[in-house]
């Protein structure tokens, strides 16, 4: 039976285990949004994960919700991100790009020349935008055209190929957490009529049109994908949300992507649309994602239910998870202050079991 810290294949990469590191905005990208030296070092450190997946990173400027978030759509970008993937090869990790546009999750604030953020349909989320200057109420987005529609799947292409000169082992595609591909998918936030909305089939489009403009670049077999089907996150909902990502996944499926990683959430009512629900339904890699610890990942995995388990806040406080999770060590207790912003405090300072190990990262 397989446990967390049995190796696995993931595409055409042997890893050591079957941990994953989660994405995680740190928010601590340079002018520019450009990574640099404190990233490399923050991923180095992090490097004996079974998979690094990077932070999620804009595929455009109109991509941008967030400050200090990367980019992969300018060479001073690749160039810092080279910085990144050298470092963790040269610590021995592997690493893939979580690819991103936030869609309506942004300000005017944010964007090129004030520009309204973009979405399906012009529906403005609950909440605030954080923004250069502060909190501000988000925006009434507008409403993409459809000749934009193909121009955003051909700047997530373009911004797969930028991942690999920048070199990454390969890409996740951001469907999740209510960003744009989630608000295409979802029916809360897709009020549209074309070929884009209304059933299934058309709200899910946009995200397979994605996903068949990056395995040219990469190879499907180094294309993974983020769905979160129950996640309430970003003001975001759909009606039917089993019928949506059954046929979402199964869509995907056929593609022989390298891997699924699903972000549970626990339902109000109705099935929970976890691993276990989509197990028959994904037969690659499946990664179980949000709030895992040793005990429960390792009881999925001898269940068979998830290949991997992604972990987000334990790697972010402990960049030696796998050695901890294998000596049964104690963990560092993250300091939620600094999760957001900053330099290297709660980001490339936090103790690992072995200093000699930190000092070689």
């Amino acid at each position: 039976m397989a446990n967390i810290l049995t190796p696995i294949r993931i595409g055409p990469y042997d890893l050591p285990n079957r941990l994953i590191m989660s994405p995680m905005t740190r928010n601590r990208a340079g002018r520019g949004n450009v990574p640099g030296a404190i990233n490399a070092s923050y991923y180095a450190q992090r490097s004996s994960a079974g998979l690094i997946v990077s932070e999620a990173t804009q595929i455009s400027p109109q991509g941008v919700g967030y400050p200090n978030t990367p980019g992969i759509h300018s060479p001073e970008q690749v160039e810092g991100w080279k910085q990144v993937t050298s470092a963790v090869h040269a610590a021995g990790g592997r690493m893939f790009l979580q690819l991103w546009h936030v869609g309506r999750i942004s300000h005017p604030a944010l964007q090129p020349e004030g520009a309204l953020p973009v979405a399906p349909s012009a529906v403005r989320p609950a909440g605030q935008a954080w923004t250069p200057e502060g909190m501000k109420p988000f925006a009434t987005p507008r409403a993409l055209e459809p000749s934009e529609i193909a121009q955003i799947v051909e700047q997530y292409g373009a911004a797969a190929a930028n991942a690999k000169a920048a070199g990454f082992d390969g890409v996740e595609i951001h469907g999740a957490n209510g960003y744009l591909i989630d608000q295409f998918l979802r029916d809360k936030t897709n009020r549209r009529t074309d070929a884009y909305g209304g059933s299934i089939p058309n709200r899910a489009r946009f995200l397979i049109e994605v996903a068949e403009a990056l395995v040219p670049v990469w190879g499907a077999d180094r294309v993974g994908v983020r769905l979160s089907p129950l996640n309430p996150f970003n003001d975001i909902a759909d009606s039917t949300p089993a019928e949506t990502f059954a046929y979402a996944i199964d869509q995907l499926s056929r593609l022989h992507l390298a891997f699924l990683d699903l972000v549970e959430d626990k339902p109000a009512e109705g099935p929970a649309l976890n691993a276990r629900y989509f197990r028959r339904s994904w037969q690659q890699v499946l990664i179980a994602n949000r709030g895992y610890d040793l005990a429960r990942a390792n009881e999925l995995l001898a269940s068979g239910a998830a290949d991997a388990v992604a972990f987000g806040v334990p790697f972010l406080a402990n960049p030696d998870l796998p050695e901890r999770f294998r000596r049964g060590a104690a963990l560092n207790e993250p300091d939620r202050s600094t999760f957001y912003g900053g330099r290297e405090a709660g980001y490339t300072d936090y103790p690992f079991l072995n200093p000699e190990l930190a000092a070689a990262t």
